[in-house]
C-alpha cells in the first residue's frame, strides 16, 4: 500500500466504537470508545444498547481521530468501514456514517470484512509477508486461516460451536466475575492451580483443526455445582482454580490444533495470532513456544491491535482498495460474512447466510 495514502477507518461491529487514521502502515491516530459500563448490568452485550451507543459516538470518534492525526477530512484519500460480520445494528451505524462521509467528500468508500481486519493485522504491525498462517481467536470467532492476499483466505479449521471468547465470557458469568470475561478469568487463573480439576480437551481425539468449547463450559458448570453442593458455596480459591483449569484446557486445545494447522501449511512466512482472545498471555506464551520448537516466526500484534479497533480496518481497507478499488454507495451491512466462501459452513447457515 502506498505509504502516502491516508485512510480513515471506522469500526462498530460489536461494543467498541472506533475511528482511526492511517498513512500507509503508520497509525496517525486510533480512538476507541468502549461500552463496558453500558452493558455491565446485563452480563453481556445488549445489541440494541450497543447500536444506540454507536450512533451517538461515531461522529465524536471521527472528529477526535482526525484532530489527533492533525488531518482534515478533506485530506483523507479514502474511507474504510466494517461492513460485517457483527451485530447488525452496530454494523449498520458504521456503514451509514461512512456512506455519509463518502457522499459529502467524494472520497472512495471501502467495505471491509471485520475478520479480514484482524487477519491482516500482522501486516500492519510487523509487515508479515504473504502467505502466512493466522489463528483468529476472538469473542465470536475462532479460525485457522492461510492468508495469501487481502481477499485470499483458506480456512483450515474453525470452532464448531462456541468461540473461545464466548466461552470465557460464559465462564465468568458462571463464576460471578465481571465482564468482559477474558481478562477476569485470566486474572483469577494467575492465582489458581490448573491441575486441581480435570477438564476435557474437546476434539483432540479427532483428526483435523476444528475446535469445540461448549462441552468445556458445561464441564466447568458441573464442577462448580458439585462444589456448591458439597460445601455450600464457592471459596475464593475455588474460583481461582476453576479459572486456571478452564484456561489450561483452552490453551492445550488451541496449541494442539495450531500444531496440526502448521503441519498442514507449506511455504508460510510465519504464524500469527490476532483477535481479542490473543491478548491472553498464557495462550500467547504457549503458541510462542510451539513456533520456537518448529523454528517458525511467531507474530503477536500489540494488545491494542488485538481487540476491536479501527486501525486494522483502515489498513485492510487500503490493501483491498489497491487490489480491487472501492465500493459504491449501495454497500450493505452484513451480519454474516465468511472469509473463505469455498469452505462449508462451520456454524450453520440460514436466511442470513453462513456464520463462518
Amino acid at each position: 500500500m502506498d505509504g502516502h495514502f491516508t485512510i480513515l477507518g471506522l469500526e462498530s461491529s460489536c461494543d467498541d466504537t472506533a475511528a482511526a487514521v492511517l498513512r500507509g502502515r503508520r497509525i496517525l491516530s486510533s480512538v476507541v470508545a468502549d461500552q463496558t459500563a453500558l452493558h455491565a448490568a446485563y452480563g453481556g452485550v445488549v445489541p440494541e444498547i450497543a447500536a444506540r451507543a454507536h450512533a451517538e459516538k461515531l461522529d465524536h470518534c471521527v472528529e477526535q481521530a482526525l484532530e489527533e492525526a492533525g488531518t482534515a477530512l478533506g485530506d483523507i484519500d479514502a474511507i474504510a468501514v466494517t461492513a460485517g460480520p457483527g451485530l447488525i445494528g452496530g454494523v449498520l451505524s458504521g456503514v451509514m456514517m461512512a456512506k455519509g462521509l463518502a457522499a459529502a467528500t467524494g472520497k472512495p468508500l471501502i467495505g471491509v470484512n471485520h475478520l479480514a481486519g484482524h487477519a491482516l493485522t500482522p501486516r500492519l504491525s510487523d509487515g508479515l509477508a504473504y502467505p502466512y498462517l493466522i489463528l483468529l481467536v476472538s469473542g465470536g470467532h475462532c479460525q485457522f486461516l492461510r492468508v495469501d492476499g487481502p481477499t485470499e483466505f483458506t480456512r483450515l479449521g474453525s470452532t464448531i460451536d462456541d468461540a473461545p471468547g464466548e466461552a470465557f465470557d460464559k465462564t465468568a458469568r458462571l463464576l460471578g466475575l465481571p465482564q468482559p470475561g477474558g481478562p477476569s478469568v485470566e486474572h483469577h487463573a494467575a492465582q489458581g492451580d490448573e491441575t486441581r480439576f480435570t477438564f476435557p480437551r474437546p476434539l483432540l481425539d479427532r483428526d483435523g483443526c476444528d475446535l469445540s468449547f461448549s462441552g468445556l463450559k458445561t464441564a466447568l458448570l458441573r464442577q462448580r455445582d458439585a462444589l456448591i453442593a458439597d460445601q455450600g458455596g464457592l471459596h475464593p480459591q475455588d474460583v481461582n482454580d476453576l479459572c486456571a483449569g478452564f484456561q489450561a484446557a483452552v490453551r492445550d486445545v488451541v496449541v494442539e490444533k495450531s500444531r496440526r494447522a502448521l503441519s498442514a501449511s507449506d511455504g508460510i512466512s510465519g504464524f500469527a495470532v490476532a483477535g481479542g482472545v490473543a491478548a491472553n498471555s498464557a495462550l500467547r506464551s504457549a503458541l510462542k513456544a510451539l513456533c520456537a520448537s518448529r523454528d517458525i516466526p511467531f507474530i503477536a500484534p500489540p494488545l491494542a491491535l488485538c481487540t476491536d479497533n479501527a486501525a486494522m480496518i483502515a489498513y485492510a481497507g487500503g490493501e483491498i482498495f489497491a487490489e480491487r478499488g472501492g465500493d459504491d454507495l449501495g454497500l450493505s451491512a452484513r451480519p454474516r460474512w465468511p472469509l473463505d466462501k469455498r469452505a462449508p459452513a462451520a456454524l450453520g447457515s440460514g436466511r442470513k447466510g453462513a456464520k463462518a
